[in-house]
């Protein structure tokens, strides 16, 4: 049963749909990039999935026992974010607020369960800096870590190597597929279509043109063709 399933979707903004008649499902262990033009509707399609927003017609069905604190975001960074005052410790034990309930302070459990997370992203020697202090592969990386002690069932990440440069761009993805060979489920927004196809096991393309399915009959159809070669003219698909 699938954990995700999309049933014609509609999204936008005051009754004007950006995007209609969306299907697509999402099974336990899937590596889904979502790619697309700019203003295709990426990003609100995340943040309905997350339930941030409602969508203008359509379902999204859960299966498998999915509950909404299984699944962890890890969003687009603004600036402000970026010069946030506390330290690399207290940003990834904030990722467990969700476990907390009423409860004022974080238990034993929840304090491993952050430093192990640190362990998975090679951070624990940063615990005690200032996350402003950090570079923004770091960052990154102390997010990605919160986002993992929220929940590790599922993951939805909007643009997670934005800004980065190439050789922390690559450390970034590898993170991320690590992560999914352990078996997280990944949904990820990307401009980069090429890595999208590297990385990923499942492909959502959304705009003028809708593909949904595996990245072996994405390189094959039209849509990918077309992208791919706009991406990366000359490449070899």
């Amino acid at each position: 049963m699938p954990l995700i399933t999309v049933q014609s979707l509609s999204l936008g903004y005051d009754s004007h749909a950006i995007l209609e008649n969306l299907s697509f499902t999402v099974n336990a262990g899937d590596y889904l990039c979502i790619v697309g033009e700019n203003g295709s509707g990426k990003s609100t399609l995340m943040k309905t999935l997350l339930g941030l927003q409602k969508p203008l017609g359509g379902k999204i069905l859960v299966g498998d026992g999915l509950k909404k604190n299984d699944i962890g975001y890890l969003p687009q960074q603004t600036m402000v974010q970026r010069d946030f005052p506390a330290s690399v410790k207290e940003i990834v034990l904030s990722g467990c607020q969700n476990r907390c309930g009423l409860r004022p302070f974080y238990n034993k459990e929840e304090k491993e369960l952050a430093q192990k997370n640190m362990e998975r992203m090679n951070i624990t020697q940063l615990a005690n800096r200032c996350y402003r202090d950090l570079s923004g592969g770091q960052q990154q990386r102390v997010l990605l870590a919160r986002a993992l002690c929220s929940a590790e069932r599922i993951l939805l990440l909007d643009e997670p190597v934005s800004g980065l440069d190439p050789k922390v761009t690559a450390e970034m993805y590898s993170l991320i597929s690590e992560l999914n060979k352990d078996g997280v489920t990944i949904i990820m927004i990307s401009h980069d279509i090429s890595a999208a196809v590297r990385y990923a096991s499942h492909i959502l393309h959304i705009g003028a043109a809708v593909f949904f399915g595996t990245k072996e009959d994405y390189t094959k159809s039209e849509t990918g063709i077309f992208f791919l070669k706009q991406q990366a003219p000359g490449a070899e698909l």
